[in-house]
């Protein structure tokens, strides 16, 4: 397996977002997902937890612009827009669960794609430090990459989302399928991001290793927020021990109220 080290993360947009959503919900025609959700992603990184079926993948892909949503979304006081390609020149960008790659192109050719909006030669500035940050991406350029594994892909898209400069990264199911190490690797990427200046919003499964890099958390469930605060603390609250890391209820803290 490759063993991905980055360098410090210095691509990305300028200032540390902050995204305050109050009263959002979303779903897809008559069915409604997410009900009257209000979260915040404060600078830094903050975790997305829950089942499958809890709204997850539905509350990023409302933040996008990929479907509808009701209430209101901000990052710094500006309203999100609800079309995609105006979320992204808002500079927020969205890796979608499954990578979503073009697998008959170039690595290079892919990550250029997620500059593509910008002059060329900022596009190739920003495709020389997506190299810097990700070398072992330089090594495969030419590579095309659906001939990549599973984690190999995910930093194609985690790179290719980078391009694009943003101030707000959100992160679906990123170690999904892939190997122990891998995700390791993965996650503290998130972090080395995080730390860099952009502001991460993750979804995750992996409950134990994703609060371990977060700086705070929610747990969605049936559409609906159960708990939150920060990451921590909420690792030792009875909500996420008793249903996500196996321990029984004496043993976990007392709920941290959403």
């Amino acid at each position: 397996m490759m063993d991905w080290r980055p360098e410090p993360f210095v691509l990305g947009g300028s200032g540390r977002a902050h995204l305050r959503v109050q009263g959002l919900s979303a779903g897809y025609g008559a069915f409604l997902v997410l009900r009257n959700l209000a979260l915040e992603a404060r600078p830094g990184l903050t975790v997305i937890l829950g089942p499958n079926g809890a709204g997850k993948t539905t509350l990023l892909k409302s933040l996008a612009g990929l479907i509808p949503r009701q209430g209101e979304a901000t990052v710094d006081g500006v309203a999100l827009p609800t079309e995609p390609d105006r979320v992204v020149a808002a500079g927020v960008a969205l890796v979608a669960e499954g990578r979503q790659l073009f697998p008959q192109m170039s690595v290079r050719e892919n990550l250029e794609l997620g500059g593509w909006l910008v002059p060329k030669a900022e596009r190739a500035r920003r495709l020389e430090q997506a190299f810097a940050d990700f070398p072992k991406l330089r090594e495969r350029a030419t590579q095309m990459a659906g001939t990549m594994s599973g984690g190999e892909q995910q930093m194609v898209a985690v790179a290719r989302a980078m391009m694009s400069a943003p101030r707000l990264l959100m992160l679906d199911e990123p170690s999904l399928g892939l190997a122990p190490r891998m995700v390791d690797e993965l996650l503290a990427i998130a972090r080395r991001i995080a730390d860099a200046g952009t502001t991460v919003l993750m979804v995750e499964q992996n409950v134990k290793k994703a609060l371990a890099v977060a700086d705070r958390g929610y747990v969605l469930e049936r559409g609906v927020l159960v708990a939150s605060g920060p990451a921590v603390l909420l690792a030792r609250s009875s909500i996420v021990r008793e249903a996500y890391l196996g321990a029984p209820a004496a043993a976990a803290a007392r709920p941290i109220p959403a």
